[in-house]
């Protein structure tokens, strides 16, 4: 494997693609954000920014959520936009805010109820949409299955300490043997943006639901005043994923530039706005 990335690196690539990058691969928005994790050569990710679509304000300009009110017409040329960007068929989920994970193909439809996704099928992504919630990028370190997940707050803690990042990561097994145990340690993952923990109000319900499964999780909230608490989404799901056994774990650091509220000209963001677009993160095997 590669030498291991620090935890916050990833770039916004906000100048044009040199030659070899042109060269490299799919032709991706220069606005958008690539992660820097050592993922083998046949892994490919990206996230959305707001930048290289068609709708108008307030979903301005590249909104990819087919439920937020905008004209299905602009959606279905954001969606098209993005496929002949990444050279694959993204599959876009219902994402009911559960634990479910769906083994996904090129027969999927969109729309299908899941939070989670995984696939071993080449030319097929693995798609999240999000306006502040995390989403999270997924793979072995063989490279032959790739994963995401759509990790909100009620995803994210799930019951009894089962959330989507446990479902996810139970289903890399081995090839052909349901029920085995998932290889934790040989997964890594990517953490996209998401609001941050200066910008995340939440109330005691959100904590309880943490804390009380794992005291671990203290940390992750400050008190904002006597009612009212600072939530750090990425910590909590780094938390959860190291509890699991992954170790590789890239991307959000829970800096202010990953935050989709402080962002209003890079990041969708429902807290922020109410009405606006969203963006997707996507992994695939070419």
């Amino acid at each position: 494997m590669a030498p291991a990335l620090e935890a916050g690196d990833f770039r916004f690539i906000l100048g044009p693609m040199s030659m070899s990058e042109q060269c490299a691969g799919p032709k991706l928005n220069p606005e958008w954000l690539l992660p820097q994790w050592p993922a083998p050569a046949q892994v490919h990710a990206v996230c959305t920014t707001r930048a290289g679509g068609t709708s108008v304000a307030p979903y301005d300009s590249l909104n990819l959520g087919l439920h937020v009110g905008d004209h299905a017409s602009a959606v279905a040329a954001n969606r098209a936009i993005l496929a002949r960007a990444i050279d694959a068929q993204p599959v876009f989920l219902s994402q009911p805010h559960g634990v479910h994970v769906a083994s996904i193909s090129d027969k999927t439809a969109h729309g299908t109820p899941a939070d989670g996704c995984i696939t071993d099928q080449m030319g097929v992504a693995c798609t999240i949409m999000v306006a502040d919630c995390l989403p999270v990028l997924l793979t072995n370190f063989q490279g032959s299955r790739v994963a995401a997940a759509h990790a909100g707050w009620r995803g994210l803690a799930g019951s009894d300490g089962v959330g989507i990042l446990e479902s996810v990561v139970a289903c890399f097994g081995s090839p052909g043997s349901a029920g085995s145990s998932p290889q934790a340690p040989e997964i890594m993952a990517w953490l996209g943006p998401c609001i941050g923990p200066e910008a995340f109000e939440v109330g005691d319900d959100v904590r309880h639901a943490f804390v009380d499964n794992d005291p671990a999780a203290k940390a992750m909230f400050k008190l904002k005043d006597g009612a009212k608490w600072w939530a750090d989404l990425a910590g909590l799901a780094r938390l959860r994923l190291r509890a699991l056994g992954v170790q590789e774990i890239y991307g959000n650091d829970g800096g202010r530039d990953w935050c989709t509220l402080s962002h209003p000209e890079r990041f969708f963001s429902y807290r922020r706005d109410h009405v606006g677009g969203r963006m997707a993160a996507c992994i695939w095997l070419d």
